[in-house]
């Protein structure tokens, strides 16, 4: 059982991005979504990366309320 705490800096680590708070920041600068995307096929990840946003979201797993928040933070 994975009882680790999911935030940001855990999402990106699990992603295998860098996880500082500058790293995210400028992720998040660099990579702006607009609404006719889904964060799943956002063209800057990984197949990987895809599927696990994917797979969060379609089994409404642990990680699924960080991967929102990045979502909305990747739209404001």
């Amino acid at each position: 059982m994975d009882t680790s705490k999911h935030n940001l800096e855990t999402l990106f680590n699990q992603l295998g991005l860098a996880n500082d708070k500058n790293a995210i920041q400028r992720f998040i600068q660099q990579h702006r979504l607009n609404e006719n995307i889904t964060l799943d096929k956002a063209p800057f990840w990984t197949p990987a990366q895809a599927q696990f946003i994917r797979e969060s979201w379609e089994t409404d797993a642990d990680w699924v309320d960080v991967v929102d928040h990045l979502d909305a933070l990747l739209r404001d």
